[in-house]
């Protein structure tokens, strides 16, 4: 039984199942770019808040190829556990890496919601006792009704459903916590596409605050008339 407790940043960890191209070209319930986003975004807030990460990957060589480079760039230093089994629980490395980072709840962005998502959930949970928190927008399914069904299944059971954004901000939940303000806006700024604007507009032109990049001159307006 999950316990109504808040994610923070010493409670939990984060594993990422199968983020590779051939299992996101099969994704048809959200936009794959907007996946990649949300997926590389969560990555970042993951290295921000120094939650313990595990990478693992299916067939690489024989069909789903690597991972996006953009989520390994974000963790240069881990490893990258290979399987064949379509879930994660199966492969020792997965369990022996969990149980070393030692916390209970997990959470878990992966591909395919379906297949991958929902048999590492429930194997988790049955065998392992540890509490899912699956991030349904840095995950996908190969139909929306497949993600959606594979989302309500794992409710039913217990799963904790969240988004990347609420993940993020439920380990920051105090903008007086300084030490990682700073990384948070940045990925705000980045991936948090409107809310990520109002950011930079708020910074720029209430606060007048420099801009985010450098640029070439601003050339003023010379009517053609």
């Amino acid at each position: 039984m999950n316990r109504p407790e808040l994610l923070t940043k010493d409670n939990c960890q984060i594993i990422f199942i199968d983020h590779q191209p051939q299992m996101a070209f099969g994704v048809q319930s959200i936009d794959r770019q907007v996946l990649k986003n949300n997926t590389v975004a969560l990555a970042k807030a993951a290295k921000a808040f120094n939650i313990p990460t595990t990478i693992t990957t299916v067939e690489t060589e024989s069909f789903s190829g690597h991972t996006y480079p953009e989520l390994l760039a974000v963790f240069p230093e881990n490893p990258i556990l290979e399987r064949t089994s379509m879930n994660s629980w199966d492969d020792l490395k997965v369990r022996e890496a969990l149980a070393k980072n030692g916390k209970k709840k997990v959470i878990v962005s992966g591909l395919w919601t379906e297949v991958c998502n929902n048999g590492f959930a429930f194997a988790a949970m049955a065998e392992g006792d540890y509490e899912i928190y699956m991030v349904a927008d840095a995950s996908g399914g190969t139909s929306k009704e497949a993600h959606d069904y594979s989302m309500q299944r794992m409710v039913q059971a217990g799963v904790v459903p969240m988004t990347w954004q609420q993940v993020m901000l439920e380990w920051q939940r105090d903008w007086a916590h300084r030490d990682t303000y700073d990384a948070v806006m940045a990925i705000v700024k980045e991936h948090s596409g409107a809310y990520g604007m109002g950011v930079d507009y708020a910074y720029t032109m209430v606060h007048k605050a420099p801009e985010r990049v450098e640029h070439g001159e601003t050339l003023a307006p010379k009517p053609a008339n």
